[in-house]
């Protein structure tokens, strides 16, 4: 189960990394690749890719280091409710295609969670 646990905190952890960058350091791209970036601000955006990359240090560094590990599933599921309200954004706006990446990080984000409880 702790090989499990550390490929799906792995997936999260590039998963994250990806978003949380584009949304933090490279705001252009992103606006060039998701369209609801056009629709908010842009210190909103730089504010969720902040917490994104926060959440992967907090996902990943508490159980490899064994320092407070239980930082780790707080950070999980802090990730998963930001996957959630992601995914009520997009329903809100219609854009159902987009769900789909918001409900496989869901279940990994959850499964972290649980695992490491």
């Amino acid at each position: 189960m702790n090989i499990a646990l550390w490929i799906v905190q792995g997936i999260l952890g590039l998963g994250f990394i990806f978003s949380g960058w584009m949304k933090a350091v490279q705001y252009e791209k992103a606006k060039a690749s998701w369209l609801w970036v056009k629709d908010v601000s842009r210190g909103f955006v730089f504010f969720i890719g902040i917490v994104e990359l926060v959440g992967v240090l907090g996902v990943i560094l508490p159980q490899a280091t064994n320092i407070s590990p239980v930082l780790t599933p707080i950070a999980a599921t802090g990730l998963a409710a930001i996957v959630l309200l992601g995914a009520v954004f997009h329903i809100k706006r219609k854009e159902y295609k987009q769900i789909g990446v918001n409900i496989v990080f869901l279940a990994l984000a959850v499964f972290v969670a649980v695992g490491r409880m």
